[in-house]
């Protein structure tokens, strides 16, 4: 069992920066990034470009901003944003590609957080109808979080870009956990982020960075992106403190992310054999997994939550009778161990 008071599975995003991104953050070098004299942001940027295979990056205090920034640059107030109906940037991002950009989301249902190609075209607005609003972008995630981590191969990538270069749509990708997708996959970032428009990825998740993201895309792009981080409040001054940790994230932490998946997987097998809990654990390829609830023998997602905070448990809530779990750096083996006998106990008492 965990010798800590709690097992937090809540998500990645609960990591602790490691001692040498707290030692970079110390010793970082800094200047006035709105100025554009920030050395080690311009490292970051300059590095997260390389890894994505664009020609430009740029540092952006969160994932949603990151987003919404590259949401703005592609379209134009009054067009439709296609987005899989469970994605983070419709659900999660309250509402700003709307307040912030007058753009309008169009959700399509996608299972397992793949739209269909043909889902797509379905909502891409006729030139000849005056009346209706304009397609100006499709946004893909990847990895889908409420879909439980689940992973789009490049294949389902590329048919999404024949589609939209036949259309003029720009495609952006809501890539915050790209880097498990390149590890559950074993193909590099770059590979996955082949031909999109834009790329927004997370140092704060399972890189354990304390703060940060970055939007990747053409030269062009990144200028005009600028300057819209800028006009949302995002321009910062000396955070080449923040950027340092990131920097460490991407050279130590993306290698260490097969781990993460392998004790989700463990977590998975474990539990699709216990009384009132459903999950297929093939679903689930990185490092998240959703689980519905018999609330006949849990309760309501509400009271599972609760009884399994009482033995130490931290999880989430993902929408009806479900919860979502999710490894990270600081889960370990004793944690899946707790979190598994949490559950046993839980579910023979019932």
């Amino acid at each position: 069992m965990s010798k800590a008071p709690f097992s937090d599975f809540r998500s990645d995003t609960v990591t602790q920066p490691t001692p040498a991104m707290r030692r970079a953050m110390a010793e970082a070098e800094v200047g006035d990034d709105v100025y554009g004299e920030d050395p080690t942001i311009a490292r970051l940027e300059a590095r997260t470009a390389e890894l994505l295979g664009f020609e430009s990056a740029l540092f952006v205090p969160t994932g949603s901003m990151g987003n919404q920034i590259s949401l703005r640059v592609h379209g134009r107030s009054g067009t439709e944003v296609i987005v899989e109906e469970r994605s983070h940037v419709f659900h999660y991002e309250m509402g700003a590609m709307a307040a912030l950009s007058g753009l309008l989301p169009r959700p399509v249902a996608g299972p397992g957080g793949r739209m269909p190609v043909s889902g797509i075209e379905a909502w891409i607005r006729p030139e000849s109808v005056y009346y209706l609003p304009r397609t100006s972008v499709v946004c893909l995630e990847n990895t889908h979080n409420f879909a439980g981590g689940t992973v789009l191969p490049r294949p389902a990538v590329e048919e999404v870009l024949f589609l939209a270069r036949k259309r003029g749509l720009a495609v952006h990708l809501d890539g915050a956990r790209l880097w498990n997708a390149a590890a559950a996959l074993g193909v590099t970032e770059a590979s996955l982020a082949r031909g999109l428009d834009s790329v927004m990825v997370c140092f704060s998740k399972g890189l354990r960075a304390p703060v940060g993201s970055a939007v990747a895309g053409s030269k062009a792009f990144v200028a005009e992106a600028r300057r819209v981080r800028k006009l949302f409040g995002g321009g910062m001054r000396q955070a080449g403190v923040l950027a340092a940790a990131a920097l460490v994230a991407l050279e130590e932490e993306r290698g260490r992310l097969p781990e993460d998946h392998a004790r989700l997987a463990r977590l998975a097998r474990e539990l699709a054999g216990l009384r009132g809990v459903s999950l297929d654990p093939g679903a689930f390829p990185t490092n998240i997994l959703i689980a519905e609830l018999d609330p006949g023998v849990y309760g309501s997602a509400t009271d599972a939550l609760a009884r399994l905070r009482e033995r130490g448990i931290l999880a989430g809530a993902a929408g009806g009778s479900s919860i979502r779990l999710v490894t990270h750096a600081d889960v370990g083996d004793a944690d899946v161990e707790r979190c598994v006998g949490s559950f046993r106990e839980i579910s023979a008492g019932a």
